[in-house]
């Protein structure tokens, strides 16, 4: 499978999806990307911005199995992954799996359960499996998990831990539709439903994941994301002494990978076997937000983690054009 075969399968996927779901554009391309670098999703936005709907339609696309669980201060680890059940007439125990077992799992408002819930969630995003009852069982392939976040709700909210929040390849916030948008959306949800084509088989996202793993990267692109990480927890190094007093802590190498992984996604969607460095500049955002612990400095002047990491982009030089004869060649 060549890359523009995959560009025009992706692109197939998100026409499927695109019938059911108004806008909400660079949502979408976030989420193709998850999918092909195998990372996870974590999405911050006000209810009603069609972020279970986008989830559930993906899975219809992808003949996936999509299970949803809505995250409560009463779950406990075993509503998620499943637990062992006595049969009375044969004296056996046998396990129920849970909700987790899908291709697609969106954990809605995570932030509304208990500690020991988030961090079963956290065995099955790193390692894929579940242990229960000392049983390992492996979660099915492709495995996605898109969390969600109210932003405006923080009462009876548990805030996620840094380790399982570096666990999320990337943090997508979701805004407002546009009226011209809002109007499409009110005509179609109250006209008849879009019916959603199966496009691609799990079997064959597994291809297009490993098809990922193969579009070159440049090491000068490498260097490029390894100095802009680099730059969250040294800025004076890379020439922003003034933003050292406004992050307690940087990213973790987890975000260089993530953006090196998601550089190779967002260049096979746009057709292309090699990365460039605006793949790695369009992502630095998604990658790096939600990773930097910023300090009671930076809130108190109402600083953002986006403010903070377009410093960085604007400061850490961009590497000459990598691949550029290959491409005057091709």
């Amino acid at each position: 499978m060549d890359t523009p075969d995959t560009a025009s399968l992706m692109e197939r996927i998100l026409y499927e999806v695109k019938r059911v779901v108004v806008g909400q554009d660079k949502f979408l391309e976030r989420v193709m990307v998850a999918m092909l670098a195998q990372g996870h999703l974590l999405v911050e936005g006000v209810p009603g911005l069609a972020k279970t709907i986008t989830v559930k339609t993906l899975a219809t696309t992808l003949r996936g199995s999509f299970k949803r669980i809505q995250f409560t201060p009463d779950l406990v680890p075993a509503d998620l992954v499943g637990t062992r059940i006595y049969n009375q007439k044969t004296g056996d125990f046998s396990t129920s799996l849970g909700p987790v077992f899908a291709n697609l799992l969106l954990a809605d408002e995570i932030n509304r359960a208990p500690a020991k819930v988030q961090s079963a969630l956290l065995e099955v995003m790193q390692e894929r499996q579940v242990t229960i009852a000392g049983e390992t069982h492996k979660v099915p392939s492709p495995f996605l998990v898109m969390a969600t976040q109210n932003p405006i709700e923080t009462e009876g909210t548990y805030p996620l831990p840094e380790a399982q929040v570096d666990r999320f390849m990337m943090k997508v916030v979701v805004g407002y539709p546009s009226e011209e948008e809002e109007f499409v959306i009110v005509q179609r949800v109250t006209g008849d439903p879009a019916v959603v084509t199966p496009v691609v088989s799990t079997g064959q996202l597994g291809e297009l994941q490993m098809e990922c793993r193969k579009v070159y990267v440049d090491p000068s692109l490498m260097q490029y994301a390894v100095k802009l990480v680099s730059a969250t927890r040294e800025p004076a190094r890379h020439g922003l002494p003034d933003l050292s007093k406004f992050i307690s802590f940087g990213a973790s190498p987890r975000a260089t990978i993530g953006l090196i992984e998601g550089a190779r996604a967002m260049a096979m969607l746009r057709g292309r076997s090699y990365a460039l460095p605006e793949d790695v500049v369009d992502l630095v955002p998604d990658v790096l937000r939600h990773r930097l612990v910023l300090s009671y400095e930076a809130l108190a002047e109402g600083l953002s983690p986006d403010q903070i990491v377009s410093q960085i982009v604007s400061k850490v030089p961009k590497p000459d054009k990598p691949m550029a004869n290959e491409r005057n060649n091709g």
